[in-house]
């Protein structure tokens, strides 16, 4: 009896010991194989390369190259954004804050980014506010910011990438214009179409709408609008501006009040948070990013602020982070930011146990091959093998996410690309290389 237990001991620690072997054996083998991948690159050479792969299983690096190095993240910054979203934000955002006196309706912004947002099609706060049968007042202050973040490109002001910041953004803080008819194009909201104004001296090139940095005033050239003219141009933010495109799109007026939120200010919700991340991840939607973080903020306090969210988010939620981070703004848009690979790498394994539902994570996440901006990265499959987040700016290009295997296994990867000069083409078909290795041969 004695014998037959310890024999069956002997044969279950031989086995988990082969297996421990095995595995260990299995992931040099790995190591190995991407470091020649790497070192057999033509063009990684060239440019500054962080990279790290993770196994999920056996919480062990498998490969790392300057993983504990500094890199410019440009919208990796967002799944930072992402999961202190997660960890501070209700299932359903807040949208306003708000008072009910006597005749009046007194509101204030949280930030929150879908009020009439062009894609989300959130109507919940333009109901609530076009319903009421009082006054409505709104009083500005909450914010404590600048119109930009920190580290932005001003000479980017016209692009529609790079919305201003504000406390009640409204229609993506951006003009919608489009070829309309007769080479006439339409205006959205419509309150900004009289300060539109043609320049007669400008007759060559494409039609392309320029609005004076520090006014909402807009220049067009004496030139036919295409069919195919669609541009979105962000405004100049001000409180009397959020008024008057409040008046515009509710149909009724709208005033301005200077009043601080009183201790008994409810607060109104609106859209569903994982439907505005997800809006935020797979297009890389910076206002989207920058103006989380505000709502995040309203849930501290009264005051919004990015600085209060990356700080609380900093030192509440990743203590485990490997390499402190140097985080300035929500959407990446800054080059003060730098984070290492393996900073991104844990990060992404927190964020896999915090949503813990793989089917919505990645529902949430661009698709290699189908969807976000990996749509057009990797070739469509019937089963996308990655799904993560690219991020780029000029000379940084970046991709980071999980990568599914052809043997059933799934790695977590951080790819940072930065100090390039060759087109981001060459760059991206790279990472893209080396990442469809993995998923062919491990």
């Amino acid at each position: 009896m004695f014998r037959s237990i310890t024999s069956k001991l002997f044969i279950s620690a031989s086995l988990a010991l082969t297996v421990l072997i095995s595995g260990c054996s299995t992931d040099k083998m790995i190591s190995r194989k991407v470091a020649k991948e790497f070192k057999n690159s033509a063009i990684i050479k060239e440019y500054m390369v962080g990279f790290a792969l993770y196994n999920m299983d056996s919480k062990k690096m498998l490969y790392q190259k300057d993983a504990d190095k500094y890199f410019t993240p440009a919208s990796n910054t967002k799944l930072f954004t992402f999961y202190t979203s997660l960890k501070m934000l209700p299932e359903d955002m807040p949208a306003l804050k708000y008072i009910e006196r006597n005749d009046s309706l007194i509101f204030w912004g949280t930030g929150d980014p879908s009020f009439l947002h062009s894609t989300l099609k959130s109507k919940n706060t333009y109901n609530f506010l076009a319903s009421s049968n009082k006054k409505l007042f709104f009083a500005p202050g909450r914010y404590e910011g600048n119109f930009y973040g920190e580290g932005w490109a001003w000479d980017d002001y016209n692009a529609y990438y790079q919305p201003e910041i504000n406390e009640l953004p409204i229609t993506d803080n951006m003009i919608a214009t489009k070829y309309a008819a007769s080479n006439k194009i339409s205006i959205e909201p419509k309150m900004f179409a009289p300060l539109f104004k043609t320049d007669s001296a400008k007759t060559k090139g494409d039609f392309y709408v320029v609005r004076d940095f520090l006014t909402n005033n807009f220049v067009t050239p004496l030139i036919d609008a295409k069919p195919t003219y669609n541009q979105q141009i962000p405004y100049k933010t001000s409180p009397q501006t959020t008024v008057d495109v409040l008046t515009d799109t509710l149909h009724k007026p709208v005033g301005l009040i200077k009043m601080k939120i009183p201790t008994d200010a409810k607060t109104f919700y609106g859209a569903k948070r994982d439907s505005v991340l997800k809006h935020m991840m797979l297009p890389s939607d910076n206002f989207i990013a920058e103006h989380l973080l505000l709502v995040c903020s309203n849930q501290l306090g009264d005051t919004l602020s990015t600085d209060k969210a990356i700080n609380y988010a900093v030192k509440n939620y990743l203590s485990f982070l490997p390499d402190k981070p140097r985080w300035v703004d929500g959407s990446g848009l800054s080059r003060k930011d730098l984070f290492t690979p393996r900073d991104i790498v844990f990060l992404l394994d927190t964020i896999y146990k915090q949503v813990n539902n793989r089917e919505k994570l990645f529902d949430m996440l661009p698709a290699g091959g189908k969807s976000g901006t990996l749509r057009n990265a990797y070739p469509k499959t019937d089963t996308p093998f990655v799904y993560g987040k690219t991020g780029s700016l000029s000379g940084v290009h970046n991709q980071s996410g999980y990568v599914l295997t052809k043997k059933g296994k799934m790695y977590i990867y951080s790819f940072m690309n930065n100090n390039f000069v060759r087109p981001t083409s060459d760059i991206r078909g790279e990472m893209v290389r080396i990442v469809t290795y993995i998923h062919d041969n491990f």
